[in-house]
């Protein structure tokens, strides 16, 4: 385990009385695979259906770690993944066993709390400010719930300790797999300032992209923002980037998540019989479901695929993902795999559906620079534009590691409870 930071730190807006762990279950899919198959441990297990069983279709959901130190990686393509490592054990998945084993877990986590938000199949936060078993420090709260999954479930996670939420995500991202990252409040903004912004929970690959391009690579250029300026370049994103770099996030651990999938679905007649058909209204229905979760601000990370054809006969398939998606193109690319690895047009096909469910809410991808509007460097001026993306038309169905630097202190050994300072 290691704690991190130097730095004292004090502001009056931050709640170091809340004891918030955020837990995430290591290449879980894989994990249980390599756990219930003594034959696949410590060997590349991808889940995917094997590209040579699907004419080179398919798209990997997760990748052991083994796997993953010869490149492969959630939403590489199976063909990709079959070329970089064709030695690879290749599983198509099984979905019901993992949502079993993501209940074993949760079980484990009542025996502390009963405040627990899941974020997936395979991570959630826990608020322990007040746990059931009396124990004064989330490390040792965190320690223990990690010593009983392994021990119970013969499963590896790592577990960010921290005073909120973002930064316990970010602290769990922090040493995988089978790590303990604990952040306090007097700890925090070093931590946060010498973090590269693509590693920050929520800036996603091309908003770090666009922020490269106002000079902003690490927390600490984007804490040189003026709380104006960070909302004048980032809209309605930015006051929460402008808090969450300086430590600041008082969004509660939810207990309920009512909101379970967004999804939309067409009928036909008469039938569709081309492939080109589907594609079109795939297409179609993924434009319409990425609109209805911008206007929420969701994104999620399962996608499912529901087709019928002329005799009524009903099919459903689905992919789960490890990061969380919202936009059209991304939500297109899953369902036109699942089309091209599951559908026939053959009997004609009477209905589609997409539906993008495993939802949590949207953090700063929703970030949409215009950086080309205006530029006057002499004057040392740029001018952008925030825009959103939001529709009027919806459904809702209610059913890392990063590189040492001088900041980082290991603490002695995971059992230890030095850093006690009423914090984490």
């Amino acid at each position: 385990m290691r704690t991190i930071g130097i730095l004292s730190f004090d502001d009056p807006k931050i709640d170091g009385s809340r004891k918030i762990l955020h837990v995430d279950m290591d290449a879980f899919f894989a994990s249980v695979e390599q756990r219930d198959n003594p034959a696949y441990r410590g060997k590349p297990v991808i889940i995917a259906r094997h590209p040579k069983e699907n004419s080179g279709k398919g798209v990997v959901s997760t990748a052991s770690y083994e796997a993953r130190k010869y490149g492969v990686h959630s939403a590489m393509s199976a063909a990709e993944a079959y070329r970089l490592c064709p030695q690879g054990i290749f599983v198509s998945g099984n979905y019901a066993l993992y949502r079993e084993v993501s209940e074993q877990v949760r079980e484990i986590f009542k025996r502390y709390t009963d405040i627990i938000e899941p974020l997936s199949i395979d991570e959630a936060f826990l608020d322990v400010t007040d746990n059931k078993k009396g124990i004064p420090y989330a490390m040792d709260v965190a320690k223990e719930i990690q010593e009983t999954i392994y021990k119970e479930l013969n499963l590896t996670c790592s577990i960010g300790v921290s005073y909120n939420k973002f930064i316990a995500k970010l602290a769990s991202d922090y040493q995988k797999p089978f790590g303990m990252t604990v952040i306090t409040p007097k700890r925090a903004i070093p931590f946060l300032e010498q973090l590269p912004i693509e590693d920050f929970y929520g800036v996603g690959t091309r908003s770090a992209e666009k922020m490269h391009e106002l000079d902003i690579y690490t927390g600490a250029d984007l804490k040189k923002l003026s709380q104006d300026e960070c909302i004048r370049y980032f809209g309605k994103a930015g006051l929460a980037l402008y808090e969450r770099v300086r430590g600041v996030d008082d969004r509660p651990v939810k207990v309920t998540r009512i909101r379970k999938s967004i999804g939309k679905e067409r009928t036909f007649y008469p039938f569709l019989y081309h492939d080109n058909e589907v594609e079109e209204t795939l297409r179609k229905l993924a434009n319409s479901v990425s609109d209805a979760l911008g206007k929420r601000d969701m994104h999620g990370k399962v996608v499912t695929l529901k087709f019928r054809n002329a005799d009524f006969e009903t099919v459903t398939r689905q992919t789960s993902l490890v990061d969380a998606i919202s936009n059209s193109q991304d939500i297109y690319f899953y369902a036109l795999d699942l089309w091209q690895t599951y559908g026939d047009v053959s009997q004609g096909i009477r209905l589609l559906g997409i539906t993008v469910s495993d939802l949590s809410q949207l953090a700063f991808e929703n970030i949409r620079l215009n950086l080309y509007d205006h530029q006057d460097k002499e004057a040392g001026t740029l001018a952008y534009k925030s825009n959103t993306l939001l529709s009027e038309n919806e459904e809702i169905n209610e059913n890392k590691n990063i590189k040492e630097d001088s900041a980082i202190q290991p603490a002695p050994d995971q059992a230890s409870s030095e850093q006690k300072d009423g914090d984490a």
